[in-house]
């Protein structure tokens, strides 16, 4: 079964599993703007520093796989209609790097400011972790939900949660925080050159 999760949870990952999916979905809200929205999942692999090591640690529908092989993205949706996960993440404990100390899960708006949309026009968005069998299970057990009630009323840009190193042992932290400027505003949180 399942844990759920609220915003600022911290919880350890299960020791034995190596491999994770990564599944966050929304729905869009009665909306009437002419254009679909583009809600685009990313991870950022960080250091101790809090900032990516080299660019490529910026894994996003652009660049899809984290050189080590650690961390894919499964592809962009440009629509996220349908039931189920909209954008999905996996990542392979085994491969990485001793040196990356945090994997930040980000959400952002394509185009927000030319489209004028924010997370405040999304509901039912959330992030969940699954076990993963094998490379091939695309499904997974799920292990733990984060469901990010928070109304973002302008905000383009969502740290969803961090899957951090801590003495050994991988955890999750349901972050849920907005911020404004989409995804360049991240990037260059994190350190990665736009």
């Amino acid at each position: 079964m399942a844990v759920n999760l609220s915003k600022g949870q911290r919880v350890s990952l299960d020791k034995g599993m190596t491999m994770a999916l990564v599944g966050l979905g929304w729905d869009v809200n009665q909306y009437d703007g002419g254009t679909d929205f583009d809600l685009d999942a990313s991870a950022f692999l960080l250091g101790a520093n809090g900032k990516v090591r080299k660019d490529e640690d910026f894994i996003f529908y652009g660049n899809l796989d984290s050189s080590d092989g650690s961390v894919h993205h499964t592809g962009d949706n440009l629509t996220g209609e349908g039931d189920g996960d909209d954008e999905v993440l996996t990542i392979d404990f085994s491969k990485v790097p001793p040196d990356v100390d945090k994997i930040a899960i980000t959400v952002t708006i394509y185009e927000a400011e030319v489209r004028k949309q924010n997370f405040g026009q999304v509901s039912n968005a959330y992030v969940r972790v699954a076990r993963m069998a094998n490379a091939q299970d695309m499904q997974g057990t799920e292990v733990l939900r984060f469901d990010l009630m928070e109304e973002f009323s302008i905000e383009t840009a969502l740290v969803v949660c961090e899957i951090y190193r801590h003495n050994g042992e991988w955890k999750f932290n349901a972050v849920g925080a907005g911020y404004q400027g989409g995804l360049e505003a991240l990037c260059r949180a994190y350190g990665v050159n736009v």
